[in-house]
């Protein structure tokens, strides 16, 4: 009997002590609840003791992240941008937290219209091109002061607000993307009018070089040959003085070959013609000249 009511009185104390204990990790932190009013707050691992009829909340106290649904604001310049953001809170203090909100999903769900919120009011005082390139990180730091301000009032800290994606939506991406080809077939309209326009400045330039080069070497030509010409009856005069009678002989042969050179040549001469005094006498002593012979 007596060790039934040991069993009994152990079980009881386990119990008791089960319900009088909880234990918290690095990333953990706890209020001590008493019929919904907090009784204590737990924010340092390990063991911890409360009384059997106190309930124990288990809060995160880990950065946590909040992803926004993609959202449409106008901006100053009347355009419209596809916005996807996202911020990384804590809960900084369990008790107002608790109080206001009670539970991560609904802190989560508040903070999300924060957001959206500042979201929609920073960016509607910027351009788009502060937005996607000049002054960005400095619209996320006001966006972050914002919302951290309105966060504090139910116990969470923002830590960082990023803008994952910045786009134009589809129809004004399209008309974008038209206006862009566009203006670049218009520039390569004008860059192909100026290649043309200096390819025929070239061509045009180039022909009239080669004009003048063919012509000047025509030019040339012409001199060489006069004085080539020239050089040539001057040798031509000092051979004939120095032996007219070989230089008659010579001319004579160059007239022969020059008559019967092709091979369908007629001659329809007298055997007397002073062009064949060199086939009746080889001396050529004839009155008559040779043909092709100065006089």
């Amino acid at each position: 009997m007596k060790s039934g009511l040991l069993g009994i009185v152990i079980a009881i104390v386990a119990l008791v002590l089960y319900w009088s204990t909880f234990s918290l990790t690095p990333a953990q932190q706890a209020l001590v609840l008493q019929f919904g009013e907090v009784r204590g707050i737990q924010t340092t691992p390990g063991l911890k003791f409360k009384a059997p009829w106190q309930n124990v909340l288990v809060i995160d106290k880990r950065i946590l992240d909040l992803n926004m649904p993609p959202i449409e604001p106008i901006l100053a310049d009347k355009k419209r941008l596809l916005v996807d953001a996202f911020a990384r809170y804590r809960i900084s203090d369990p008790v107002r937290f608790y109080q206001s909100v009670n539970n991560i999903p609904a802190g989560a769900s508040r903070l999300a219209t924060f957001l959206d919120s500042s979201l929609r009011g920073v960016l509607g005082n910027a351009t788009l091109e502060q937005v996607v390139r000049d002054d960005r990180s400095n619209l996320m730091e006001q966006i972050r002061v914002d919302v951290d301000k309105r966060a504090k009032a139910i116990g969470m800290e923002v830590i960082d607000v990023k803008i994952r994606r910045a786009d134009l939506p589809e129809a004004n991406s399209q008309a974008v993307f038209r206006r862009m080809q566009t203006e670049r077939q218009r520039e390569a309209t004008e860059i192909r009018a100026e290649g043309e326009e200096q390819s025929r400045r070239i061509k045009s330039r180039a022909d009239r070089d080669a004009t003048v080069l063919v012509a000047e070497a025509e030019r040339d030509a012409e001199i060489i040959r006069g004085d080539g010409d020239a050089a040539a009856n001057q040798i031509f005069a000092e051979a004939y003085g120095k032996d007219p009678s070989f230089f008659e002989f010579y001319r004579s042969m160059q007239a022969y070959r020059t008559a019967m050179e092709k091979g369908d040549t007629s001659l329809v001469l007298s055997p007397d013609s002073d062009f064949f005094r060199f086939f009746n006498d080889p001396s050529g002593t004839r009155s008559a000249p040779a043909v092709g012979a100065p006089q």
